[in-house]
């Protein structure tokens, strides 16, 4: 009797040894940030080799269910089946019998939570479970659940960690390319007795796609343009900066026939893009002293051009750049402009604008604003028209980035 007592403190004292030294292995791996391969195969040695475990899994809840750990197992494991049969459980179970064939081949469910909610579940057997008393295996279990809550708390961190870092450097990148955006936009665009011109844009992301441009080729010659690339975000203010660059690099190697250049501008968008964005872009020519317009409008929202008693859309052109790789019946515009004539560029921001009865503010307003303002300042035009905007959408939000851009040809 005395015999089996000391035995059984000696077995007591070796696992009190055994744990503690299993913890501090671990503990040192998480301190010095091993990876997760390592934490797992730390956590494997020890279940298979120091506890006598034949066969375990460790699924764990990152994106989606993930299998971390299999050993004994054949074949691949369909984490998302499996888990629809562990959700109820929420302490170390003993497995009598379960609807999944994957389940029925392990002795014990030993779940890891994390502020009550599933984070892994650790499915085991082995001869360990199966021969010991009752009382040492719950022990032992008990001790397995402590091992795999820390390592998978700690891959958890990690992966959180990495998010983190992850997060600040697509917040870095927002920023530098915010400003990019920034600098696409021309910071000083003239108001004199030939021309008044200008622009007011809000952006309703960090970063977005709209784009607007005035290029003077000469005392009496000047590019305006406008343009919106689809999606949002760094790819899209990316794709814009190498446009506006290429149109700027055309222009300053020689002046080209606006045909000729937008085809060019599609060979580039096409390039870069690969078919997974497209950029909408009207282009005009302007010469003071012929009072000639000329203009090609790809795919974007027709441009309203008026004397204050008629208006003309500017839609002759052709369809959005990037979209294919040859531009299909490409046209180019042309017309005489009166003196005092207003020429008003915008992006689908304004005439996509809902109000909370979900109604579009839509063109047939915005040309109503500008044929009651267009005698003004074109700053003092567009100033009013986004205080429109602004009480259409009442409580609403900016659903896009929107811009406006005007010019008055005295």
């Amino acid at each position: 009797m005395h015999e089996k007592l000391v035995q059984s403190l000696e077995n007591q004292i070796d696992f009190q040894e055994f744990k503690l030294t299993s913890l501090l292995e671990i503990t040192n791996a998480i301190n010095t940030k091993q990876p997760v391969e390592v934490l797992t195969k730390i956590l494997g040695f020890i279940l298979k080799e120091q506890l006598g475990f034949s066969k375990f899994i460790l699924l764990h809840k990152q994106e989606s269910w993930k299998t971390l750990l299999k050993t004994g197992v054949k074949g691949s494991i369909k984490e998302e089946a499996i888990i629809l049969n562990l959700a109820r459980f929420k302490e170390i179970t003993s497995i009598e019998s379960s609807p999944s064939e994957i389940i029925t081949q392990f002795d014990s469910i030993v779940p890891v939570f994390h502020q009550k909610a599933p984070l892994a579940y650790l499915l085991i057997s082995g001869e360990s479970i199966k021969n010991r008393p009752s009382a040492e295996t719950i022990n032992n279990m008990r001790f397995v659940q402590t091992l795999a809550n820390i390592i998978v708390v700690a891959i958890e961190n990690q992966r959180m960690m990495q998010v983190s870092i992850k997060q600040a450097r697509l917040k870095k990148e927002l920023e530098v390319a915010s400003e990019m955006q920034k600098m696409l936009f021309p910071s000083d665009l003239p108001s004199n007795r030939k021309l008044d011109v200008h622009a007011k844009y809000t952006s309703r992301h960090q970063v977005g796609g709209d784009y607007y441009d005035f290029i003077q080729l000469s005392e009496d010659e000047y590019i305006i343009c406008i343009g919106d690339v689809s999606g949002k975000g760094i790819s899209a203010a990316m794709l814009m900066a190498n446009f506006q660059a290429t149109l700027r690099a055309l222009y300053s190697y020689q002046q080209f026939e606006l045909d000729f250049l937008i085809e060019e501008l599609n060979k580039k968008v096409m390039k870069n893009a690969k078919g997974e964005k497209f950029i909408t872009f009207f282009i005009a020519k302007y010469n003071i002293e012929t009072r000639k317009l000329t203009y090609i409008n790809a795919g974007h929202n027709h441009p309203i051009i008026t004397n204050g008693k008629t208006y003309e859309l500017l839609d002759k052109g052709t369809i959005g750049l990037g979209m294919m790789e040859d531009l299909p019946f490409l046209k180019i515009g042309s017309l005489y402009l009166e003196p005092n004539s207003t020429l008003v560029m915008y992006t689908d921001g304004i005439i996509e604008l809902e109000n909370e009865k979900n109604e579009f503010f839509e063109l047939d307003r915005l040309i109503k604003l500008v044929h009651n303002y267009y005698p003004l300042k074109m700053e003092d035009m567009n100033n009013i028209i986004f205080s429109k905007l602004d009480e259409w959408r009442a409580s609403r939000n900016y659903v896009d980035d929107t811009a406006i851009f005007s010019c008055r040809f005295f």
